[in-house]
């Protein structure tokens, strides 16, 4: 693995079992993305773009290959050691957004911290920065039904922060907002990636949304197109 690189692919495929037939999501990907890169994958439903990327996340397993990210090799962890892995490298934001309704802006952020040791006054600093980050200081003590769509999913950016992850991992995160606010979450994601050195990884089917990275693959049936 080359010290620029965080993620070494090699020959990686995935393969499901429907009834009789085996589906092939990946077939044979080899990829190599760099320490702050922003990286998007595009490709139509169905071409493995969210399989390749909950791969490097730790959420699912390779049927054969290599997946190392930060030098570890995630494909060989047990379910207890992926989770912990998972816990301390990787930030995640989805599509929807997953804030807890009863939660305010803080609490939801704070959620990850509650796994660490860390102390209560370095889980609200942690909490505090985060949320500045995203512009939402001054929301921090509204619900989630407070807040607009754009807003919760800064929420959830804050989140995917707060544990200051090396990887932060985006799937569809524009999908339920409006063109204002996709944008915003957006650059908040680039400057992730171009001033504070976190590596961003989204898959989008949106070109606008893929124009915000620094790099763009396309997966068509399960394999690189480019």
């Amino acid at each position: 693995m080359s010290p620029s690189n965080i993620v070494t692919i090699r020959e990686l495929s995935k393969e499901y079992r429907q009834g009789e037939i085996d589906v092939v999501a990946l077939n044979n990907i080899s990829l190599d993305i760099a320490q702050g890169e922003f990286l998007t994958l595009m490709g139509p439903s169905g071409s493995g773009k969210s399989t390749l990327l909950h791969i490097i996340a730790g959420i699912d397993r390779p049927t054969k290959g290599i997946c190392r990210v930060q030098d570890i090799d995630v494909t060989k962890l047990n379910e207890s050691g992926l989770a912990d892995w998972r816990n301390q490298n990787v930030g995640f934001v989805f599509q929807t957004f997953n804030l807890i309704p009863v939660l305010t802006a803080f609490e939801n952020v704070e959620l990850p911290l509650l796994l660490t040791r860390l102390s209560a006054k370095r889980r609200r600093e942690q909490v505090k920065t985060a949320l500045e980050l995203v512009g939402l200081a001054d929301r921090s003590k509204h619900l989630p039904r407070q807040l607009s769509g754009g807003q919760e999913q800064r929420v959830a950016i804050a989140r995917a922060l707060v544990t200051d992850p090396k990887l932060i991992v985006a799937d569809e995160p524009t999908g339920n907002l409006d063109s204002s606010s996709a944008q915003e979450a957006l650059s908040i994601l680039q400057l992730l990636s171009k001033q504070i050195g976190k590596t961003v990884i989204m898959v989008t089917h949106d070109p606008k949304a893929a124009a915000f990275g620094s790099r763009s693959i396309h997966l068509e049936k399960g394999e690189l197109t480019n």
